[in-house]
């Protein structure tokens, strides 16, 4: 495995961490990982060691505001900065890779991100295999209703301000390394701000609206027992999609990291059958 770390362009001159892993052959196709919030791109070790060796490259980035990229904790002036970001980096992608076939993953928060991006770039997306979207945040969160409303209140007056968003870390794993090694991670962050609260509200309101303009196949993959993202939401967008080639995986047991759960073997083995299906279609 080849692994090299980089900085690129996001909009607004800020600089952004990114990270890409390569197998020693030749690439079948590169798989764009958007983390959650607070998390960043070094979380999906277990998805890169199951598909490095089936000839896939594996990109992944650090939002702004989070890990090795700069600016304030879980803030964002607009939502078109996180869309703005992701659109320099799959340029960024294609610039150095070329015609190569291209998924997008987007884990939790992630998952929102690129929905909206699909939506918000159609072009692109018609030339994409596919989007899966793990835990995606699309409908009620673990985050208490109290912080969003103040956060809808604050967002115009002091959209900077922050407050910890309550999720504990051992709701993201049954297994205890990976929740032991989440609360020791130094660029883990459990921040949210005033303005990201109303960004995210909107921006989840408005792919809800546009859902019958999706048009990329789709991959949603959700734990039961997920009570940061809850399972209820996800389904109920699932089946809102119009778009015939999407499917559904649900894990009764496991929770929001789903990729890092005790069962992850299954998911990515899932995970791995979809992408095979699409690459080859």
């Amino acid at each position: 495995m080849k692994h090299h770390e980089g900085t690129f362009d996001g909009v607004k001159f800020v600089n952004l961490y990114y990270q890409n892993w390569h197998p020693q052959g030749q690439t079948r196709a590169i798989l764009i990982i958007i983390h959650g919030l607070g998390g960043h791109s070094g979380l999906y070790a277990n998805i890169i060691n199951h598909l490095i060796p089936k000839n896939y490259a594996v990109y992944s980035f650090d939002l702004r505001g989070h890990g090795q990229s700069p600016g304030q904790r879980g803030y964002i002036n607009s939502w078109d900065d996180f869309r703005q970001d992701l659109q320099a980096f799959v340029q960024l992608i294609t610039n150095q890779q070329g015609e190569k076939p291209y998924f997008l993953l987007g884990h939790s928060l992630g998952g929102v991100i690129v929905l909206d991006y699909i939506l918000h770039f159609p072009q692109i997306a018609r030339e994409l295999k596919g989007a899966i979207a793990l835990a995606p945040s699309i409908g009620k969160v673990g985050i208490p209703g109290w912080k969003l409303l103040l956060g809808k209140f604050l967002s115009r007056i002091f959209p900077s301000f922050s407050l910890s968003t309550g999720m504990k870390a051992d709701a993201a794993s049954r297994d205890e390394k990976v929740v032991a090694a989440y609360i020791q991670d130094p660029l883990r962050h459990t921040r949210g701000t005033a303005r990201l609260a109303t960004e995210y509200l909107q921006t989840v309101a408005a792919i809800r609206e546009r859902v019958s303009d999706i048009h990329t196949p789709l991959l949603i993959m959700h734990g039961g027992a997920d009570t940061i993202a809850q399972l209820e939401g996800s389904l109920e967008f699932f089946h809102q999609v119009t778009f015939a080639d999407k499917q559904w995986r649900e894990y009764p047991e496991t929770y929001h990291e789903i990729q890092s759960d005790i069962n992850y073997p299954e998911v990515l083995k899932d995970m791995e059958d979809w992408l095979e299906q699409h690459l080859i279609n």
